[in-house]
């Protein structure tokens, strides 16, 4: 049977005791190091930057219900529900008078946003969005004085800002920031009032900066919480400037999701200034061109390098563009000396750009680069771009071109007047490469590579001696807009 024999096992205890103790007394003590910084603490920008947050509530007159009888009271129950907690009617549903309630030119709630101090004098800043439509508008500070509102100008809904004015001195007003000192990581702070719960105060970090969501602006992308009710509010850097307006939310149930929107606060100054001013609208450059992006591929088949600059699919005639000297397939890579690296950014430099503004442009047209001179003019609505007639008579093709899938022929004079071109040559048939390519029948070639167009004669010479080993770039034109294609090899 197996004997515990205790005095052996505490014999060998008390050794490995000392040995333990001499080793703790060798050893030096090394002093502990954090790990990390400490979490910032807001409470002093709260102090600071809270005073100059404004509540805006909007409000509408009541109208006759255009359906029989009005709203049933559901109906109108969820519609008040809504407007309490989201800051906005129930999607879809009517807006009347309650049962049994004439009509009048009561006004009632429409909805909710936030807004920041520009000035002690009152004028304050907030979305165009918050403001729109509204019949009055009712600005809360935070000492709770209610004031009303006016609207000042014409709110930019390209930017969704607007300015607003309230008849009050000494009030407290924000600083503004350095957006340029703005860094991807920094701490960020947001105040206002999501679903009408005011001065609400949210933080979390820059996730990007110039971000693209197709809008005209370049937004400023947060994980700060931000639900209706806040739009319009400031976003606030640690050093307590504002650094952006909190505009949207990415979100698929209508709720936050941890992706958050900001205008640059430098982009909204500008539209401020020229919405106080007599004029009290935004004006913005246009130079009168569709555009589109330059892809890696076609960027390195045209020796452009990198996939930088913007594609002129279309030059509208008579406008600056079309006056400087600017074609369909130019590569604009320089405005006003900055550097295009997207296509979205040329139209934020052009708009920002005074009308009336004698400015440079750089564009690359087959394998070189040219300087020119715009004018640019007032931004007007969008022309709706007119499809070019189909052409009942077809030439006969070169049957040269089908080495790259093509059949083609010359253009008639009508059809270049029509189309506003030199030369080139038109796609009659397609197949193989071309048809994979994209090319399609009634296109019309107007460069291969960087070799200019002008006949089936030019054509068949540049087909002959172009390396069909590698993707071929094809410019061409369909109806007014341009655009480049590869033809590539077959594997």
């Amino acid at each position: 049977m197996f004997r515990i024999e205790w005095k052996k096992i505490r014999a060998y205890a008390a050794v490995a005791v000392l040995a333990i103790a001499g080793t703790v007394a060798v050893m030096p003590a090394k002093p502990v190091v954090a790990q990390g910084r400490a979490l910032p603490d807001f409470t002093d920008l709260v102090e600071q930057v809270g005073p100059a947050v404004v509540n805006i509530r909007t409000l509408e007159r009541a109208r006759q219900s255009s359906s029989p009888g009005g709203a049933g009271p559901m109906d109108e129950e969820m519609q008040e529900f809504f407007r309490r907690f989201f800051g906005q009617p129930l999607p879809g549903a009517p807006r009347s008078p309650r049962p049994n309630r004439p009509p009048s030119d009561e006004e009632r709630p429409r909805g909710v946003g936030s807004g920041f101090i520009l000035s002690t004098d009152g004028f304050v800043m907030t979305n165009a969005h918050v403001v729109d439509g509204a019949d009055e508008v009712i600005v809360t500070l935070t000492d709770k004085r209610e004031f009303k509102a006016k609207v000042i100008g014409t709110p930019d809904k390209r930017t969704d800002v607007a300015v607003i004015k309230i008849e009050a001195t000494g009030l407290p007003a924000v600083k503004i920031g350095d957006i340029t000192r703005l860094k991807v990581g920094e701490w960020v702070m947001a105040i206002g009032s999501p679903f009408g719960l005011e001065n609400t105060v949210t933080a979390g970090i820059v996730s990007a900066k110039q971000r693209d969501t197709g809008d005209y602006l370049p937004f400023i992308q947060t994980d700060v919480a931000i639900n209706p009710g806040n739009s319009g509010g400031p976003l606030i850097n640690m050093r307590g400037e504002v650094v952006g307006i909190n505009s949207q939310i990415y979100s698929r149930s209508g709720g936050f999701m941890g992706i958050s929107f900001a205008i640059p606060i430098d982009e909204a100054m500008r539209v401020a200034e020229q919405l106080r001013s007599p004029a009290g609208r935004v004006t913005r450059g246009r130079i009168g061109v569709q555009i589109d992006q330059v892809t890696k591929d076609v960027a390195e088949s045209i020796g452009l390098g990198k996939a930088q600059g913007a594609l002129v699919r279309s030059v509208e005639s008579g406008s600056p563009a079309d006056k400087a000297g600017v074609e369909a397939g130019d590569i604009i890579t320089r405005f006003d000396g900055k550097e295009i690296d997207r296509a979205t950014d040329l139209p934020r430099l052009v708009g920002n750009t005074k009308p009336g503004t004698r400015t440079n442009m750089t564009v690359f047209r087959r394998g070189a680069t040219r300087d020119l001179t715009v004018t640019v003019a007032e931004i007007e609505p969008e022309k709706a771009v007119r499809p070019t007639a189909e052409k009942n008579e077809r030439p006969k093709g070169s049957p040269a071109a089908q080495s790259v899938g093509m059949v083609v022929s010359d253009l008639t004079d009508g059809q270049k007047r029509e189309l506003k071109v030199k030369g080139g040559v038109r796609v009659d048939a397609v197949t193989d490469g071309a048809l994979r390519a994209g090319i399609r029948e009634g296109d019309v070639i107007t460069a291969i590579g960087n070799a200019e167009i002008n006949s089936v004669k030019e054509f068949d010479a540049t087909v002959a001696r172009i390396d069909k080993s590698k993707p071929i770039p094809v410019l061409l034109r369909r109806g007014e807009l341009a655009t480049y294609l590869l033809i590539r090899p077959a594997r």
